[in-house]
């Protein structure tokens, strides 16, 4: 057994090095000055910050960001009030066709996310939302994996807990939120970390929504940010541009592993 331990943390260990490897040379490549060669992992000169300081420079950061966070806790927000009532509905409820509606539902986890692009973009033109951070947010309002995941969560609570809470005068809302939701936290928390994962580096979307640069989220920005340093061959200043793209989910990773691991170790995505 002991040699079984030891082989297998040596293939995590490997696997884990080679995982953190573009992060490193994200790291290297972004505190060194201008370099000959296209990058190096090891640093060979003494670390600095210009990189990130020209970065800062290149665009509106703070704009950028603020689109983003807006984006992305938006898009959530709405996301938990959808896959919640919707979970809650095909979990609980009795009404005709009620399989066949869910069944219809998941079809959406089929669908090439591109191939709506044109579609959506005709309906936010109709109703006025093209070049607002409303109407990226829209689509993803409804979200197939997460009533999915919520039914799930919900099915595996007893049902004598609505039964008892009806029977003590409770409306369904109040069933709802007052019992149901906090024992499903841990899969809410594992629908959460996805959501803000996708949303935060989503750059398609956007790019063909936007048109306004003080509507732009970060991977539009950094889009236009990377190709006038490409232009200069200055990979440093791109990799100081990336890492501070990635650098608010890895710290958000980082303070809270075990959580994550924990919601979902609970959560229907063992």
């Amino acid at each position: 057994m002991n040699i079984k331990k030891l082989i297998t943390m040596v293939l995590v260990s490997i696997v884990a090095l080679i995982w953190v490897i573009p992060f490193l040379w994200m790291l290297s490549a972004s505190l060194q000055l201008s370099h000959p060669y296209l990058a190096v992992l090891i640093p060979n000169q003494f670390p600095n910050l210009d990189k990130f300081v020209d970065a800062l420079s290149y665009a509106s950061w703070g704009n950028l960001y603020l689109n983003t966070i807006i984006f992305t806790l938006g898009t959530l927000a709405g996301q938990l009030v959808t896959i919640t009532l919707a979970g809650f509905v095909f979990a609980y409820f009795k009404f005709p066709g009620k399989n066949l509606i869910f069944y219809a539902f998941l079809v959406q986890l089929l669908i090439i996310p591109t191939v709506l692009i044109v579609p959506n973009m005709s309906t936010l033109q109709s109703v006025g939302l093209l070049d607002t951070l409303f109407g990226i947010m829209l689509p993803y309002f409804a979200s197939a994996f997460g009533t999915f995941l919520m039914r799930q969560a919900f099915r595996s609570i007893p049902k004598e807990y609505i039964e008892a809470a009806l029977m003590d005068g409770a409306s369904l809302m109040q069933i709802l939120r007052i019992i149901l939701v906090p024992m499903v936290k841990p899969s809410l928390t594992a629908f959460s970390i996805v959501s803000i994962s996708a949303h935060w580096n989503e750059y398609l979307w956007p790019l063909m929504v936007i048109n306004s640069p003080s509507n732009q989220v970060l991977t539009v920005g950094f889009a236009s940010f990377s190709k006038s340093a490409e232009a200069g061959a200055d990979w440093g200043l791109v990799a100081a541009g990336a890492l501070m793209i990635a650098a608010p989910l890895i710290i958000i990773f980082l303070l809270f592993q075990k959580t994550f691991i924990q919601s979902f170790g609970f959560s229907e995505l063992k």
